[in-house]
């Protein structure tokens, strides 16, 4: 008896051990060095999302992410490819491999922390409304009746979503696959107002000399992170790590001057 029983508690250890060996073995984090290893870091973006990443008039994406994923990169020793995504399926893009990250004004959500890992924040933003100067609208209740413009998938959506009596409001919600169809239907009079980021609204407004207004009144406060598959913590830390280095040398102030005139990142502030 005593021989069946130190049998079973033998055949007990060795499963719980096996067991425990394969709980471990699948939790190891190597995202670090299978990225090193390629040699390259896979960024999907958006490519018409300026000034954070779009295409200039030669085709070639541009933009301050890009400028910044380009010296983290360059610092880390492996290259930088770009992968256009459609931004509607960001998370499935991510979570099946296809990318590394999204890096490309992505709003730091407490949903999306669910199912995306994120750095810590390094630029602030809002999400405004944006009319034609001649409208006359100057403030949200302006806008009852109207028709509001917005990126489908966005966080322009989520913010919408966050405020249902404005929605409630309107009279017709149009999404866009882009924030510059949006504003260019906008300024055919197709929509009455563009819900989109603050920071990609007054660049658009300056560099394309655009007599459009933003309201004061804004639908959400946010910042921008860069987004990782959730267990891929080690390649999240060294992303951070060099975001901070490059915070404390001034090269990210540096880009940040570039192209806003001014630092207005967060990183270590």
């Amino acid at each position: 008896m005593r021989k069946i029983v130190k049998t079973l508690l033998l055949l007990v250890l060795a499963v719980s051990l096996f067991v425990t060996g394969c709980t471990s073995s699948s939790k190891t984090d190597n995202s670090w060095e299978k990225v090193k290893d390629k040699g390259y870091l896979v960024l999907g973006l958006d490519d018409s999302f300026p000034p954070m990443g779009y295409r200039d008039a030669n085709g070639e994406i541009v933009g301050f992410d890009i400028d910044v994923a380009k010296e983290v990169c360059s610092r880390l020793g492996i290259e930088l490819k770009l992968q256009p995504i459609n931004w509607d399926a960001k998370d499935q893009e991510l979570n099946t491999g296809k990318i590394d990250c999204i890096w490309n004004g992505f709003t730091i959500k407490e949903d999306r922390k669910k199912n995306v890992l994120f750095t810590d924040p390094y630029m602030k933003n809002r999400q405004v409304i944006v009319v034609t100067a001649e409208s006359g609208y100057t403030k949200l209740s302006d806008l009852e009746g109207k028709t509001l413009g917005l990126q489908a998938g966005s966080s322009a959506a989520d913010a919408l979503e966050s405020a249902p009596e404005f929605k409630a409001k309107l009279k017709e919600v149009v999404p866009f696959d882009e924030n510059i169809t949006a504003l260019m239907d906008l300024e055919k009079g197709g929509v009455d107002a563009v819900l989109l980021d603050e920071i990609v609204a007054r660049y658009y407004i300056q560099s394309e000399n655009k007599n459009y207004v933003v309201l004061d009144e804004a639908l959400a406060e946010e910042e921008y992170g860069i987004g990782f598959r959730l267990g891929d913590v080690k390649l999240k830390d060294k992303i951070q790590s060099t975001l901070e280095e490059m915070a404390r040398d001034g090269k990210l102030a540096e880009i940040s001057i570039k192209w806003f005139d001014k630092d207005i990142t967060t990183v270590k502030k």
